[in-house]
């Protein structure tokens, strides 16, 4: 199987004129890199060569490593469902530089590239309806970058004698919860299902 893999990264290489920077089998899957401007062509060549047929976007997701100068990576994951194969796509970015939007390619691509732009803030050029999708209106920052604060900035909640939605400093009340060991959902005296063997380990010593 990797040599297949091997084989069908060589021919996807010398298929698309450079637009493919470097390509290796991990994880038993094929992994190719390509970058922003050569991303659209790659993608719908994988798509519509006879031996790539990769039609199922599956998934695109973002990863965030703040130490690089390009300190983005943006992770297409294509499926052939005719060959039973997977390959990843993966290119880097920064903050500044746009990536083009592979919907027109997937049309699934946009809610995934709504979702990368709200928790990451990349860029999506061309993008038919680019804007946040899990956060909520004005908010501010990209939450799954490492940089962004732990707690946050505000939280929003309703507020019954106002009747409206009110924007709060987050409060972190949940580091001074108090345990109670003695409750069924934090401190069972009994033995759980599957450790009645460690039970009994424990009685013999």
């Amino acid at each position: 199987m990797p040599e297949a893999l091997s084989e069908l990264g060589e021919h996807i290489k010398q298929a698309t004129a450079g637009a493919v920077a470097s390509a290796h089998v991990r994880l038993g899957e094929l992994m190719l890199e390509t970058t922003p401007d050569k991303l659209i062509g790659l993608l719908i060549f994988l798509r519509d060569d006879p031996r790539c047929l990769f039609k199922q976007l599956v998934d695109v997701c973002g990863v965030d490593w703040p130490e690089r100068e390009k300190r983005f990576e943006v992770v297409y994951n294509l499926l052939s469902v005719r060959n039973n194969q997977r390959i990843r796509v993966k290119l880097a970015t920064d903050e500044a530089t746009p990536v083009p939007s592979a919907a027109p390619v997937f049309s699934a691509a946009g809610w995934f590239e709504r979702e990368i732009y709200d928790l990451y803030g990349v860029w999506f050029s061309d993008h038919p309806d680019l804007r946040r999708i899990l956060t909520d209106y004005g908010f501010e920052g990209h939450p799954l970058r490492k940089d962004f604060p732990l707690t946050g900035f505000v939280e929003l909640r309703w507020d019954d004698l106002q009747k409206r939605v009110v924007y709060e400093p987050v409060k972190l009340t949940q580091e001074f919860r108090r345990f109670d060991f003695l409750s069924p959902w934090e401190g069972a005296q009994h033995a759980l299902p599957g450790d009645e063997k460690a039970q009994q380990e424990k009685a013999k010593g």
